[in-house]
């Protein structure tokens, strides 16, 4: 059997985590002949909610599951780490304003960034989930210098798994006939979900989603606006924000990392842009990839229009600000 895996994931007691938890544990993410270390980290207050979750894996009586750690120091929690789901963030609270949130978040993911160069395998693989992710993720990376910035990315499977499903709502099929939608940007309200080079299969012929949706002014409207919007419709319907459907994203991004994408299928991620696409070298840009060997290549040539241009420098402008904004707020 092979070594275990040590993985560590962050926010442990949250409600993401709940769900996350257990499919790594139960072999979705790395496999299921891949034995696992799991790694909790919580802060202080948290730390009997968190030993009740790990109560609960316990009595799964997984037996990938090798060891359990559940902790309030990120010493402990990142050494020799093969990959991150760093969920835990500060949430923005009522009355608190935007800076004030990427202050807090930029106090937590120095912190932990710190812990990460001093301990982390310089070969780990960190997915940001908690918010504002993209910036988030900057900020870990600017903290362990000595990490290569490619093994740093946040989530915006989320988005494409929720842009999927509309097209695949719409079109009358199941989701895996949609594949190729893109996200590019900011997981916020300005990203852009993008079926330009999206195909589908309707009737068992394989085409472009324009053509099988046949509804321009869906595309650009109704489609775009849900798909930004869905976690506030979640926010309003449940009370509580995504978590479900946030930890399955968190391990669909981190399986295709693992285990890489097949045949002519991309994903979107968060990535460090390369100045592909016209996107401001460092910046955490959402990107159409493929992955082979873990190694992460932004698919370049695709066609940009003008109407995709516009929206894809939107998203862009507002990562420049919030990075801007939270580099301001280090103090080295």
């Amino acid at each position: 059997m092979a070594e275990p895996l040590r993985v560590v994931v962050t926010g442990a007691a949250g409600q993401i985590a709940y769900s996350l938890l257990f499919s790594v544990a139960k072999g979705d993410v790395f496999g299921k002949d891949q034995p696992l270390e799991l790694l909790l980290l919580d802060i202080t207050p948290m730390m009997e909610v968190l030993n009740g979750v790990v109560m609960e894996l316990m009595d799964c009586a997984i037996p990938l599951v090798k060891n359990l750690v559940a902790t309030d120091d990120p010493n402990v929690a990142f050494k020799d780490v093969d990959a991150a789901f760093m969920v835990g963030a500060m949430p923005r609270k009522e009355g608190m304003e935007r800076k004030d949130l990427l202050k807090a978040n930029v106090k937590i993911f120095k912190a932990q960034g710190q812990a990460m160069e001093k301990l982390a395998k310089k070969s780990v693989k960190v997915v940001v989930v908690g918010n504002p992710a993209n910036t988030n993720a900057c900020i870990l990376s600017k903290y362990a210098p000595s990490i290569p910035k490619e093994n740093f990315s946040c989530m915006t499977r989320l988005d494409q798994n929720r842009a999927q499903a509309q097209i695949a709502a719409k079109l009358n099929v199941s989701t895996e006939k949609v594949s190729n939608i893109i996200i590019w940007g900011n997981h916020s309200s300005t990203q852009f979900p993008d079926v330009a080079h999206a195909k589908a299969e309707v009737q068992g012929k394989v085409v472009t989603v324009p053509e099988a949706v046949q509804d321009d002014n869906f595309l650009k409207n109704e489609f775009i606006k849900t798909v930004q919007q869905r976690g506030a419709a979640v926010i309003k319907a449940r009370k509580l924000s995504s978590a479900m459907s946030a930890a399955k994203a968190a391990c669909d991004h981190m399986r295709d990392w693992f285990i890489g994408t097949k045949g002519g299928n991309w994903v979107s991620m968060g990535v460090i842009s390369d100045g592909s696409y016209g996107i401001k070298e460092g910046l955490m840009y959402s990107f159409p990839v493929t992955i082979e060997n873990k190694k992460i290549t932004i698919v370049q040539g695709l066609s940009i229009n003008e109407f995709a241009r516009e929206k894809m420098d939107a998203t862009a402008k507002e990562l420049e600000q919030e990075l801007s904004d939270a580099l301001a707020e280090c103090v080295d």
